[in-house]
């Protein structure tokens, strides 16, 4: 099991290894220490920097969204230099891969933090996602969903669990990278009041782009032959499992392999969509940060649910940062060690 909890007085001995992920909305770093079982988390620093704000309307990186993105890198250059990290992989995902500017950007940060970033394509954001949460794909049904909500992209994933065989990649049948995430969507629709209608407008927007997906794999017959486990890591649906289950605060422990029902989760949205900013903002585990973005969130899960209609989902608060530092962690042990 992957250990991610942060080792408080608990001295873990080993060398050091971090990931970084550096998305579209969100900048995150997790250092850790090899287990028996996994890993123990023993730093970690999250913060929201909007990277790809403007970015469909301009096709560039802006100067605050950059000046906001490089502070916080700067942040997780001195963690790591603090935790001794022997070895790091840092990546970026959406924002990068699209922001014509996005050399320039490279650039000043390797300048200013010392940090390498690594632009990885969505096949291999897909990968390591799967491999960090699929430990929690653990019920009876044969095939797998999971889909990733990000800033600027929403990755989806089809597996065949009978498939899966040590390597999560031998299990994926097939992946989808939609051009469509809680920033950009937010930015055509709007971040204040949405309403019905309008909601509705934005999932079946979303949903036409995954009826390609849909013919190409059968999804909804095996949904419907009750064949299909779905699992969902993003901001997104952390927080409506939060919203779901009335926390005054967010509590990863309650919340890493909560289920959401489909029912409970479509009440909350429609209720979200008809406030207006403030209300959201004052809504626990929303806040401002997130208030403008996650009816843009709730759509396109809304449309993942309405197109692929499994009863309820698992939530993973973990994913693409776990996937890497298993990976590393991997390849430096020698076939056959032990982990001390």
């Amino acid at each position: 099991m992957t250990g991610t909890g942060d080792c408080g007085g608990e001295t873990i001995r080993g060398p050091t290894y971090a990931a970084l992920d550096l998305g579209t909305n969100n900048c995150r770093l997790l250092v850790a220490r090899p287990t028996p079982d996994g890993f123990k988390v023993v730093d970690a620093f999250s913060r929201i920097v909007r990277l790809g704000e403007g970015l469909a309307k301009t096709g560039r990186l802006n100067d605050a969204a950059v000046r906001r993105t490089v502070d916080a890198l700067r942040v997780c250059a001195r963690k790591m230099r603090r935790r001794s990290v022997i070895r790091a992989r840092n990546v970026a995902t959406e924002a990068c891969r699209r922001a014509e500017n996005c050399d320039a950007f490279l650039t000043r940060v390797r300048n200013e933090t010392g940090i390498d970033l690594e632009i990885i394509s969505t096949n291999e954001e897909a990968r390591l996602a799967l491999a960090g949460c699929l430990p929690l794909m653990e019920g009876p049904e044969r095939h797998g969903f999971v889909f990733d909500i990000g800033g600027g992209s929403t990755e989806l994933i089809w597996i065949n669990l009978d498939k899966v065989n040590g390597d999560a990649r031998s299990g994926i049948q097939g992946t989808l990278s939609l051009p469509v995430g809680v920033v950009n969507l937010a930015e055509r629709f709007g971040g204040d009041r949405i309403g019905h209608e309008l909601y509705e407008t934005m999932i079946e927007d979303v949903a036409a782009r995954l009826a390609v997906f849909e013919r190409t794999h059968d999804i909804a017959r095996k949904v419907a032959a009750g064949e299909v486990q779905m699992l969902g890591t993003s901001g997104t649906v952390t927080t409506l499992a939060s919203v779901n289950q009335g926390l005054a605060r967010y509590d990863r422990n309650l919340i890493d392999g909560a289920y959401l029902g489909r029912e409970d989760a479509a009440a909350i949205n429609e209720r979200l969509a008809d406030m207006n900013y403030d209300e959201r903002a004052s809504v626990p585990c929303i806040g401002p940060e997130r208030a403008d973005l996650v009816v843009a969130g709730a759509a396109i899960l809304d449309a993942i649910w309405r197109t692929w209609p499994v009863s309820r989902l698992r939530v993973a608060d973990r994913g693409l940062r776990e996937g890497i530092l298993l990976s590393l962690m991997a390849s430096a042990r020698p076939r056959g060690a032990a982990v001390n």
